[in-house]
């Protein structure tokens, strides 16, 4: 088997449409994941044995499907933490490889045809959603490749404000350490939410909300005084930031329980299931899934954690969302790692559970050495999208943001590049 470099790097593409990012800084806010890097070309080997493709002979329903296609239906998903398993996978198959990586990853496991794949290597942004296991998940795959270093992203990575030049971020601030009350100025909900909240019983809810907080607008809030919104206000600060303090001590089981819906929905099985759909994550990734799942407990050496809170508007209705930002500055004998994951802790609409991740992979086989792939991946849970109504918005969701992911991808490209 040929030696494998493992490269990681990160970027967030931002809920903004292209022309909302002015700055280098606010070209981009910094997530990540991992890929394989690979020589330009290995001799043929045996097929490994990968997840991805566990049965995949036996079930007709997937024929004529692509193997990621085939690992999202059966379960052994090409999930946000797995893009550097399958890659391996890919490395190892009997296939001669007579093109550089990650032209393999593109073609067998993304399913990307040779025009879309040349268009990567041209500097062109593709976008292409991927299907899932349930129609409440929403993946997301987009590549491009830049002509400039993986390290002038990381130099983004702690600057969320930058974001605040988008006019889809109506806030967003990084949380102190300690986290305090004062972080949350500008945390306030829509009118239309407020009202909502009056009439909020568990499982009937307009708001993604524990029984426990509905319970206490309710009993908390004098909901005749003529300054009822700065009371649900202060309220929710306060609600937020004990939230943040219990997580930061107790890791996700101080996340709760939303109980909106007919159904309480617990978001560390929601989150938990996200990771455990990547079948080799333990294999390639074990720290990062260990601490993701055991924060604070769990240990991982050389990483950085921050907290912040953002209020955007990508859907019908501004949300309000609190986030936990990973920076993991590792080494390996053969290359730096360098991993960001965000994590979303709470949603106030649509997503019930998210992470975030990216990775750059120096392209294996090109003269211009400095540049590499930028490769994101961003998936989420996500209420209302099932049922033939939900079907509708689905669709409409998924294709504004394949868009949107292609618009800024190029506009970060150019940012870049035009930087030198």
């Amino acid at each position: 088997m040929p030696r494998i470099k493992q490269i990681r790097c990160f970027v967030d593409f931002s809920e903004s449409s292209a022309h909302d990012l002015t700055s280098h800084e606010g070209a981009a806010r910094v997530y990540g994941a991992s890929l394989w890097r690979l020589p330009a070309t290995h001799e043929r080997r045996e097929e490994p044995h990968c997840v991805m493709h566990r049965n995949r002979q036996h079930d007709t329903f997937m024929n004529g499907m692509s193997p990621v296609k085939n690992a999202r239906v059966h379960g052994w998903t090409l999930k946000v933490l797995g893009v550097g398993s399958i890659l391996l996978c890919a490395m190892g198959s009997g296939i001669s490889q007579t093109r550089p990586e990650p032209y393999t990853f593109f073609k067998q496991y993304i399913g990307l045809n040779d025009d879309e794949i040349a268009g990567i290597e041209a500097g062109k942004a593709v976008a292409q959603a991927l299907p899932t296991s349930a129609p409440s998940e929403v993946a997301v795959f987009g590549a491009i490749y830049i002509n400039d270093s993986p390290e002038n992203y990381l130099k983004l990575v702690r600057n969320v404000r930058a974001l605040s030049a988008s006019r889809r971020y109506l806030g967003i601030r990084q949380f102190s350490t300690p986290p305090k009350l004062a972080d949350l100025a500008g945390f306030v909900l829509e009118d239309d939410d407020i009202n909502e909240l009056k009439s909020c019983r568990p499982g009937k809810c307009q708001l993604q909300l524990p029984t426990a907080s509905m319970e206490e607008y309710y009993k908390s809030v004098d909901w005749s005084a003529p300054d009822v919104a700065n009371q649900v206000n202060r309220l929710a600060q306060k609600m937020a930031l004990d939230e943040l303090i219990r997580y930061q001590k107790d890791g996700n089981s101080a996340l709760g329980t939303y109980y909106d819906k007919e159904q309480p929905l617990r978001i560390v099985d929601q989150f938990e299931s996200l990771l455990s759909e990547s079948a080799a994550l333990t294999d390639y990734l074990p720290d990062l899934e260990h601490y993701l799942i055991g924060y604070p407990q769990a240990q991982l050496p050389h990483s950085e954690n921050f907290f912040y809170w953002e209020r955007v508007k990508f859907g019908l209705k501004p949300t309000l969302r609190m986030n936990h930002m990973v920076i993991y500055r590792g080494s390996q004998s053969s290359s730096p790692v360098d991993s960001v994951a965000i994590k979303q802790l709470y949603a106030s609409h649509y997503f019930q559970t998210a992470l975030d991740l990216s990775v750059c992979v120096r392209a294996s086989g090109r003269s211009d050495q400095k540049g590499f792939y930028l490769i994101t991946m961003k998936e989420s849970r996500q209420a209302g999208l099932t049922g033939p109504k939900g079907a509708i918005i689905r669709r409409t969701a998924v294709s504004r943001t394949r868009l949107w992911l292609e618009a800024s991808l190029t506009h970060v490209k150019r940012v870049l590049e035009s930087s030198q």
